[in-house]
């Protein structure tokens, strides 16, 4: 672990301000949660992703996906691709989401392009230019991650459309619960 040379004083209802420098690095945005760890006389603290717990249980949905309907599908938490099946799988997993798309969730949108090619950066300076279903997951109002399938191909399916809905509506609830 690397120091940042950075001090700060805890106050006296014993918090602490995380440096605006490091909370723009880590891309910590107001209100979101620190998972906290403790090691002998070590205090960590990990931006922490709800869906992140989920990474096992997300990468068999992507691959049960892909099996059944061969889309290239995405599962993504606020920062990174957490799941990915499909041709794309190697290119996109475990990349950092563009702000193109943190904007999206940020602001609860979908993304519905099914016969019309869009060019939609994925990654920091990673595009494609393919047809388009994704749907943000919300938990408890807030945004935590997107469900994206992409065709480079052909058209999305109504299937396809049903299935990122879905992904999306089991992941919500099953993080809520």
């Amino acid at each position: 672990m690397k120091t940042t040379g950075v001090v700060r004083r805890i106050d006296h209802l014993g918090r602490i301000v995380v440096p605006k420098e490091i909370r723009k690095n880590l891309r910590i945005h107001d209100g979101e949660s620190l998972e906290i760890f403790v090691d002998k006389d070590m205090v960590a603290l990990k931006k922490y992703s709800p869906i992140s717990d989920l990474d096992d249980f997300a990468k068999l949905l992507v691959d049960s996906v892909y099996e059944s309907l061969g889309s290239n599908i995405l599962i993504f938490d606020r920062d990174n691709v957490i799941a990915a099946a499909g041709p794309m799988k190697k290119k996109y997993l475990n990349q950092v989401v563009s702000s193109t798309l943190e904007a999206c969730m940020e602001n609860r949108e979908s993304i519905l392009s099914i016969t019309t090619p869009m060019t939609i950066e994925i990654s920091k300076g990673m595009t494609e230019h393919a047809k388009v279903v994704a749907d943000t997951i919300v938990v408890g109002g807030d945004p935590i991650g997107m469900v994206m399938i992409l065709a480079t191909d052909r058209d999305v399916t109504e299937t396809e459309c049903k299935v990122v809905h879905i992904i999306s509506q089991f992941l919500t609830k099953h993080i809520e619960e």
